[in-house]
Order: structure tokens, then C-alpha cells, then sequence
């Protein structure tokens, strides 16, 4: 039986309509759920289609058969995912690699609940083993925090899935606005072959075909300096380096600082905001182009080698969208195809051929796609407020499970 240290177990946010019910209580998920590993299918068993199977990483096929007919809850077993929670969907196949939570015949359990608060715990701690991480069966003695009544399972799981709704939908409108973009860039750009775009604003309509050029006629890349890394200190100017660079915008998350005085000693290589940047080494991931403004953070950062910053007596936003034209990418690829690491020299591009338009005409594209780029980056920030927000939800709305952690087990 279990001993209770006479903690009182409660969340720190709770619907009023609860608040005369008292204490959660604590449960091993073994005692509240059924809890099983199915078996495992051979990977030449899946096909194209069938029902979905879940494996330790999500959907990995297909099955002629499934084992469950509602929704379950499965916890991945085996692998590098370890402890991964997901939810399945009806009539699929959960394989030995998971293991499947089923509480439809406990009448007292809220499935949704019982996903959310499996998802908010870390079960890092039942993790073992010393070549591939696994969790075995001692899953089922998990405690689970449950109030007393079902409708406050109930009603917590309905807040959260809303806000899972909401994030899902603000995902899909990211994704709408990133294809609007696509489509954009392949239509205000003139196609291979083509010497003016298939859009075209009607007050340009009049001014003929674009002119043609060479890469080395519209912008050229001026390299950074090969600063040492005995020169770093923890605080000063912000050093920009290839891995801050990453595809349309700024990476922030590896900082490094050259001393204040390097500002003066070095000024050809400071950078301002509003600048553009591209990585030289591995320019291009998965098919898109390592190149992004230079924002806020970055403003009188320090260029390293590797890194170039684009100079253009052209519109230089125009000049950055247009190097992220498919055809433009693809031309680079060629031309730095071999190289291990693939490297980018400016003599490698620079006799590239281009079409570009007069600079009024230059000037409206690019802020055409800048403003699309505002939406999308604004878009991204409200995706990431709304993680927040569930976040601090989930802390809130479930007990911090180190405040019953205190039981003893009676044997």
C-alpha cells in the first residue's frame, strides 16, 4: 500500500468550479490504465497502404490490420525517442517499439487528459539499458496525478486541445503564407528561358525586356577577416560566424565576443544592420540558400572568413531575393558541386548569367517579398508565443509531480 508523506498535492492553477474538491491523488498508470507492448511487425510486413503503424518515432507505414479501433495513447520504447508521447488515431497499429496506453474500459479516466499529463511528465528516469535506451514494463508503476473528479480531467484536456487546435491552425497559415511566398519568387523572377516574369506590376509593363548580366555585373561578396579563436573574450563585439548564419534569417543560439577594440582595428569587416550575409562553406541546405539579413543582434558585429557580405550598387534587397531563385541556387550548386567541403569562391559564380529589371522596378519587388517575409516572421513569433502560453498552462493546470514525490512504498 502506499505510505503518503501527507503532502498535499495540487496544481497551482485551478478551474473555480474544483477548487472545494480537495487533494489530487496519486496512482501507478499500471492501476488506471491498461498498459501493454504489442508485437512487433517486420519492416517487410509494412506497405504503401492499410492502417497507419506507429513505431517509436511516429507513423512509420502502413499494415493490413490494426490492433486497437479508438484513438490510443502510445509511449515510445526503444530507441533515441525514448519516452516520446504520442497520440494515434483510430484503427491503427502501434509496433513492439512503443508501448500502448489503453484506459477506454476506466470509466474514471479521461483518455486526452491522461495523453496531456504523459506528455508534460519526463520519463527520462525510467529509461535503461546501456546500448539502445528502452523502457520496459516498469512504466506501470509511474505515478499519475488525478483529481478527485472526472470533470476536472475533463475540462483540462478541452483547454488544452483548444490551444493545440489554435497552434495547428496558426502552423497551416505559416505554411500558406511560406507556398504564397514560393509561388512569388517563381513568378516576379523571369523562368529559365524567359527574359521578364510571368507577374509583372502594370506600371513596368512598358519598359521592354530585362537586361542581361553576369552575376559579376549586379553584386560581388566581400569576405570576412580570419579572426583567431584566442582573440574570443566573454563579453565585447558580437563575432559573426558561418554557424550564426542560417537560411533567411540570424541563428542566436552559439554567441562569441572579439574584444570591443577589435571595432576601430578592424572596421572594414563591422557589419550593419540591414546588411545581407552568406555562408561560404555548405552555402546551400536542402536546396535553399544559407543568406539572411543582418538584424538587431548583429548590428557592429565583426565578419569572419567563410562568411561573405553582399555589396551591389543594384537594390540589395532585390539583389538578395534574387540569388534565392531556384535557378540561381541551382547554377551555384553546379558550380561548387565536387569540392569536400563544398566551397564557395565568388570567381566560381561570377560569370553567371541573370536578368535583371531597371531599379524601379527592382525596388518593387523586393518589397513586395519583404513584406511577405514580415508576415512570415511575425507568423513564426506567434507560433512560439502560443508554445509559451501552453507551456506555462501545462505547469500550471497539472501539480509539479516533485511535490508528491515524497511516498514511501510499503512492500
Amino acid at each position: 500500500a502506499l505510505m503518503s508523506n501527507e503532502k498535499n498535492i495540487l496544481p497551482d492553477l485551478r478551474f473555480p468550479e474544483f477548487d472545494k474538491d480537495g487533494d489530487w491523488k496519486t496512482e501507478p498508470l499500471g492501476e488506471v490504465a491498461d498498459v501493454y507492448q504489442p508485437k512487433t511487425i517486420s519492416q517487410s510486413d509494412l506497405s504503401e497502404n492499410g492502417y497507419p503503424v506507429y513505431g517509436a518515432n511516429g507513423t512509420i507505414g502502413f499494415y493490413h490490420e490494426y490492433n486497437h479501433e479508438t484513438n490510443q495513447i502510445a509511449i515510445a520504447c526503444r530507441g533515441s525517442s525514448c519516452g516520446t508521447v504520442n497520440f494515434t488515431k483510430p484503427k491503427s497499429w502501434v509496433t513492439g517499439n512503443a508501448m500502448v496506453v489503453n484506459v477506454d474500459q476506466f470509466n474514471q479516466i479521461n483518455k486526452e487528459f491522461m495523453f496531456f499529463q504523459l506528455h508534460y511528465a519526463n520519463l527520462d528516469y525510467l529509461v535503461s539499458g546501456s546500448g539502445q535506451p528502452q523502457i520496459t514494463g516498469s512504466i506501470k508503476k509511474h505515478e499519475v496525478l488525478l483529481p478527485p473528479r472526472k470533470e476536472e480531467q475533463q475540462k483540462i484536456a478541452s483547454c488544452l486541445s483548444s490551444l493545440d487546435e489554435l497552434i495547428i491552425a496558426h502552423n497551416q497559415k505559416l505554411e500558406a503564407l511560406k507556398n504564397h511566398k514560393k509561388g512569388l519568387m517563381q513568378n516576379l523572377f523571369p523562368q529559365e528561358g524567359k527574359k521578364v516574369p510571368n507577374y509583372r506590376f502594370p506600371e513596368f509593363e512598358k519598359d521592354g525586356v530585362w537586361s542581361l548580366k553576369t552575376i559579376e555585373d549586379v553584386f560581388s561578396i566581400f569576405q570576412g577577416y580570419a579572426f583567431s579563436s584566442k582573440d574570443i573574450v566573454s563579453t565585447g563585439t558580437r563575432w559573426l560566424k558561418i554557424a550564426d548564419v542560417g537560411i533567411q534569417e540570424m541563428k542566436h543560439d552559439t554567441p562569441s565576443y572579439l574584444p570591443e577594440s577589435f571595432k576601430d582595428e578592424y572596421q572594414r569587416f563591422l557589419l550593419k544592420k540591414g546588411d545581407y550575409v552568406l555562408a561560404l562553406t555548405r552555402p546551400i541546405l536542402s536546396g535553399k540558400l544559407k543568406i539572411a539579413p543582418v538584424d538587431e543582434t548583429y548590428h557592429n558585429s565583426l565578419l569572419n572568413q567563410r562568411v561573405g557580405k553582399l555589396v551591389t550598387s543594384n537594390v540589395i534587397s532585390f539583389v538578395y531575393y534574387l540569388i534565392q531563385t531556384s535557378s540561381i541556387i541551382e547554377n551555384i550548386s553546379r558550380n561548387i558541386a565536387g569540392n569536400e567541403p563544398p566551397n564557395l569562391s565568388f570567381q566560381q559564380i561570377s560569370d553567371i548569367a541573370v536578368f535583371i529589371p531597371k531599379e524601379k522596378e527592382q525596388q518593387k519587388i523586393a518589397s513586395c517579398l519583404s513584406a511577405v517575409d514580415e508576415l512570415i516572421t511575425a507568423q513564426k513569433e506567434k507560433i512560439e508565443q502560443l508554445q509559451q502560453h501552453k507551456k506555462g498552462l501545462m505547469q500550471g493546470l497539472f501539480p509539479n509531480p516533485s511535490a508528491s514525490s515524497g511516498e514511501t512504498i510499503e512492500n
